[in-house]
């Protein structure tokens, strides 16, 4: 197919199509005279795989760049794979550290020790988390973290859920496509979810309670 063509199948338009080969995002097409070149299926999937890691994961063209050398570096695995592609999705913080953020990301190391996860205490994840406990502490609400077990929990159901989802997926670039998708969405229909689910436990908990009161009231102005 032409340029022109591959365009209007992936809505991307042609000079940010020419941008993306010029970045080393996409493959060049196989040229088919000195003006023309011919694209083909891969360069339609690759495309959208850009644009789920542009528009979807809020990734950086330099970091896709690294994404794409990752999936097609036959020599990779797999996961290393999908941690290059959900690793920029991690916040970072480059402010100074905080003061308490030593204890905290010591009740991270404690916490991936003993659920037994194969995961780096040092990692922009467990970084991130350790910041998040930190600004608990700092606003008087450290008790919080007396959740976290109940957090990693659903953590736990949660990423098992989204590798079961990606497993469906044989294809490399479909590999990745599907855990940065799912990551970002998937957050945002947990975050949803989580509303929803505390909508409901508030009512339980505090909203019955409260018509109790009311009626009390009421019946006794009567």
């Amino acid at each position: 197919m032409r340029i022109g063509e591959l365009s209007r199948r992936t809505g991307v338009s042609v000079p940010t199509i020419k941008f993306y080969v010029r970045e080393g995002l996409l493959p060049a097409g196989e040229l088919t005279s000195p003006n023309q070149a011919s694209y083909g299926e891969a360069h339609v999937q690759r495309l959208r795989l850009i644009r789920a890691l542009l528009d979807v994961g809020g990734l950086s063209v330099a970091a896709i760049r690294c994404v794409v050398a990752a999936v097609d570096d036959p020599e990779r695995s797999v996961h290393k794979v999908l941690g290059a592609a959900t690793g920029p999705l991690v916040p970072r913080y480059d402010r100074e550290p905080r003061e308490g953020v030593e204890e905290a990301r010591k009740t991270v190391a404690g916490l991936i020790e003993a659920r037994g996860w194969h995961a780096d205490a040092s990692s922009p994840a467990a970084e991130a988390l350790a910041v998040a406990l930190t600004a608990l502490d700092e606003v008087r609400h450290g008790r919080f973290a007396e959740v976290l077990d109940a957090y990693a929990d659903a953590a736990e159901g949660v990423a098992r859920a989204d590798l079961d989802y990606v497993a469906h997926h044989v294809a490399r670039e479909e590999l990745v496509e599907s855990a940065v998708v799912g990551t970002v969405l998937g957050d945002a229909m947990f975050s949803a979810l989580r509303r929803l689910a505390q909508t409901d436990a508030s009512q339980r908990a505090f909203g019955r309670a409260a018509q109790g009161r009311g009626a009390g009231e009421s019946g006794g102005a009567e």
